[in-house]
Order: structure tokens, then C-alpha cells, then sequence
């Protein structure tokens, strides 16, 4: 069977064309799995990442959710939902990880890459403290404002669904988490004094 699904458009797909791709992959149809890699694969890593997996177990765990997906396919009642199917799988392998290995979430991270690699020497500093410091203030919030702040900033961004099935979360508080979620952030931020306004910016010079 054929994909006929136009993803030209970009973004995430509606329900009724995941559905007809998940049946397509079901079918055995190459395309269709790799259509759906592409659309989910994203999701997957954002899982991962949120419960702090180094590279090699993230890779694990996309594999091993990918295999289950293959092997319960067919089974699935509503198909049009495999993005939030692969998100819990993903979040029990992780969490299975994270016990083999008897690890603990921890808040350390990697600053984001600049994104002009061209920029002057100073404003290439000045990125890398405001990345820093912000990387830092991140680190020292809740590990579950972490957890749901790094799958918000997945590309594409999962949907509530997929995030209430990675964190075991209604779907009801994702909204106000979040928001609480970035108060505290801003309020970890003004510790930080990059971020703190100069107190004599824009002063008077009259005298």
C-alpha cells in the first residue's frame, strides 16, 4: 500500500493521516515506517533526554521502542495516538535504564551551540555567559520543571498527549506547570547577574 500523505507542508500530522501511516507501516510498507521515524523519532530522543539519558542508553531506548512499536502494531486500537503509545514505552524503557544503572536525574547540562558562528569576539562572550548562565539556572530547578521544559523544546514540539504520556502527567496540569515552571526560572535567572538589569543603565548625566 502506498503513502499518499503530503508532508510538504511540514509539521506535525493530524490524527487521521498518523493513522493511515501507522496502517501502511503495519501493511509492511518501508515508506510508511520511515515516514513515521521522521515524524516520532524526535519525540523519542526529547524522552530520553528528559530523563538525563547519555547518548548510548538514548540510543538504546529509541531502538527498543521502535522494536516494540514493530512487534505490537497490529494491535494497536487507536492508531491515530502511536505518538503518545511511543512516549510511554519510551518513558518505561527509560526509566528501566535509569534503574539498571542505578542513577539518579542530575542537573548538569551542556550550553546550547551559538547561533552565529560569525559573531564579533565580544558578542560571541557575551552568548556564551548568557548561554552559561542560563544553562545554569536551568540546572537548578526541580527535576521535573527540567523534565517538561526539555520536551517543550523538542522540534517539532511534542503535543499535551504525548507529553502527559512521557512524564506520566495530566494533561491538565502540563499548562500550569509549565507556567510555574518558567516563574521559577525567571526567578533562578535574576540570581544570575547577566541577567540583572545595571541599575545604571540609562542614568541622567546632568549634573
Amino acid at each position: 500500500m502506498a503513502v499518499t500523505i503530503d508532508a510538504s507542508a511540514g509539521g506535525r500530522l493530524d490524527g487521521r493521516d498518523v493513522a493511515r501511516l501507522v496502517r501502511s507501516a503495519a501493511a509492511g510498507n518501508q515508506r510508511g515506517w520511515n515516514r513515521l521515524v521522521d515524524e516520532f523519532g524526535g519525540l523519542i530522543w526529547a524522552v530520553a533526554r528528559a530523563h538525563r539519558l547519555a547518548d548510548a542508553d538514548a540510543a538504546d531506548v529509541a531502538q527498543i521502542t521502535w522494536m516494540r512499536l514493530l512487534r505490537h502494531v497490529n494491535d494497536l486500537e487507536k492508531p491515530e495516538y502511536v505518538g503518545s503509545w511511543l512516549a510511554t514505552t519510551a518513558r518505561r524503557e527509560c526509566l528501566r535504564v535509569l534503574r539498571r544503572s542505578q542513577r539518579q536525574v542530575l542537573f548538569g547540562d551542556e550550553p546550547w551551540d551559538s547561533e552565529s558562528s560569525d559573531s564579533r569576539p565580544d558578542e560571541a562572550l557575551l552568548i556564551a555567559e548568557r548561554d552559561e548562565a542560563l544553562w545554569r539556572g536551568f540546572g537548578r530547578l526541580r527535576a521535573s520543571d527540567r523534565a517538561l521544559l526539555r520536551l517543550l523544546m523538542a522540534d517539532p514540539p511534542p503535543s499535551y498527549e504525548e507529553i502527559s504520556a512521557a512524564l506520566d502527567m495530566p494533561i491538565g496540569s502540563i499548562g500550569p506547570t509549565r507556567a510555574r515552571a518558567l516563574q521559577r526560572l525567571r526567578k533562578e535567572l535574576e540570581r544570575e547577574p547577566i541577567f540583572t538589569p545595571d541599575p545604571l543603565n540609562g542614568a541622567s548625566n546632568d549634573d
